[in-house]
């Protein structure tokens, strides 16, 4: 088998996991609407007020939903001793993980992708504030994916590490917050939005290109 073939399996056996774990994939989602909707409710009858921070409101919700899925990343495979195959087999490691954190990505960002689509619809985004939402989402959840990935396998295993994991996250992801929200300001203002974006399109590169990596000694020394 080729590190080709042995990553693509690896994605497939966790896409297959989260589609029999249904459950559990929809509890972020879940939570990330009623974040949502509570902000309608507690700002009350000023749609022009709710459209002008819906973008920020989608994004803070966005984030921490991402985080209630990050334990899950290598929590399974910890517990029933796949994650030492994985760390013993002959194909790089870095491969293996990127095929995990893309499932990851497919079962928890691009669920979160389609809601906010839907959610701002409904709460009433114009369809330029909307595109670049979805268009800023759509480059800087891979890179709370990858990053929110590093920090599970640094906490793999601790006792309490969901709340050390939302601690080392949420500081991490505060400029992918930042960048989202200023290109569907922009957006809605009739800015250009194309800064924002190719910040937000380097950043993944970058995480792309060095968290697969730093995954795979973050888990060798956990668990050597």
């Amino acid at each position: 088998m080729s590190a080709r073939q042995a990553t693509t399996a690896v994605l497939h056996r966790d896409l297959r996991r989260g589609w029999r774990r249904r459950g559990d994939v929809a509890q972020p989602l879940i939570f990330f609407a009623l974040v949502v909707y509570l902000f309608p409710i507690a700002i009350g009858p000023l749609p022009e007020t709710l459209r002008a921070l819906l973008p920020a409101i989608l994004w803070v919700a966005a984030v921490l939903a991402t985080v209630l899925t990050l334990p899950e990343v290598f929590a399974a495979d910890h517990a029933d001793g796949s994650l030492e195959l994985l760390l013993t087999s002959p194909h790089p490691l870095a491969l293996l993980v990127l095929g995990k954190i893309a499932a990851h990505w497919c079962t928890g960002a691009a669920p979160l992708l389609a809601m906010s689509a839907a959610l701002g619809a409904i709460l009433g985004l114009d369809a330029p504030t909307l595109a670049a939402l979805l268009g800023g989402m759509a480059l800087g959840t891979p890179v709370l994916a990858l990053v929110g990935s590093l920090a599970s396998a640094l906490t793999v295993g601790l006792r309490g590490g969901t709340l050390l994991l939302a601690l080392i996250t949420l500081p991490l992801y505060i400029p992918v917050l930042i960048f989202g929200t200023a290109a569907a300001r922009n957006a809605a203002l009739g800015l250009p939005v194309a800064a924002e974006m190719f910040f937000l399109a380097g950043l993944s590169v970058l995480a792309l290109t060095l968290t697969p990596f730093a995954i795979a000694a973050a888990l060798r020394a956990r668990l050597d």
